[in-house]
């Protein structure tokens, strides 16, 4: 049978235009230019015959048409991800690829990793630094990520979003800053240290060199052990340790059997 010829590149803009409800929006995803967006969104328009968008005083939206035929689309480009995996899961059934911050993987990732593959010798894993690494240019099955939320991707909470003031005993008075947690206005003339990281805050508050908030899940073995101590908290924060990953991601077996061993507890 002779298939349809589909417009699939106008059909991924109308998709993206229409999660953001913005050509501007939808354009620096695709990273085109809003101009763009909306030739391949009036060329579609020709080919389907239909009107897709209208713009209203609030700003754009979906016609009756278009909200016809969007869960359909997602549900093919879904469909279209697992075509691919499927085709290139051959020898790749047992190899991970993690993005992960290096603190978290030291304090809680490396052990349960370890543990997994007591259970399954045959799993390898790539561990990529930067978390916040695009999926498909890195060609990553999972990240783990200290955030609010997933947002668009899937996501599963590792641990709780507790966070924990901290110092080594004896340690310095000032505070150490990092970018994931931002300071009381007030205490901003006491920071003695400004750091890029958690990973570099956790190790500057071991070494004495001041005081600093941090996820509780990173400082819980150096609070057991006493070398450092909790000043303030836990208290409950904002941000957590979610594991993430686009939703075709977590229906491979393998994903699944990783996410299942590492949410055990």
């Amino acid at each position: 049978m002779k298939r349809t010829h589909l417009p699939l590149n106008a059909m991924r803009v109308f998709d993206a235009a229409a999660r953001h409800l913005s050509f501007t929006r939808a354009a620096d995803e695709l990273a085109v230019t809003p101009a763009a967006v909306g030739q391949q969104i009036r060329a579609l328009e020709d080919v389907l015959g239909v009107v897709l968008f209208r713009r209203t005083s609030k700003g754009l939206e979906l016609t009756d048409e278009a909200e016809a035929g969007l869960d359909p689309l997602r549900e093919g480009f879904l469909r279209f991800e697992e075509s691919v995996q499927a085709m290139q899961a051959g020898q790749s059934s047992h190899n991970y690829t993690i993005a992960v911050p290096r603190e978290f993987f030291a304090q809680w990732l490396a052990p349960r990793l370890a543990a997994f593959r007591v259970e399954n010798p045959e799993v390898r894993y790539q561990l990529v630094a930067d978390e916040d690494a695009d999926f498909t240019e890195a060609n990553l099955d999972l990240a783990i990520r200290l955030i609010e939320g997933p947002d668009e991707l899937e996501g599963v909470q590792l641990a709780p979003a507790s966070r924990v003031l901290v110092a080594a005993p004896g340690g310095a008075e000032g505070w150490i800053a990092w970018p994931g947690y931002a300071l009381p206005e007030e205490e901003a003339a006491g920071v003695v240290l400004q750091v890029g990281n958690a990973g570099q805050a956790l190790s500057s508050a071991l070494a004495g060199l001041g005081k600093a908030m941090m996820p509780l899940p990173l400082v819980q073995e150096a609070l057991t052990d006493g070398r450092l101590v909790a000043l303030e908290g836990p208290e409950e924060g904002r941000r957590a340790y979610w594991l993430v990953a686009p939703r075709p991601q977590w229906r491979q077996k393998k994903v699944k059997a990783l996410v299942e061993h590492l949410t055990r507890e």
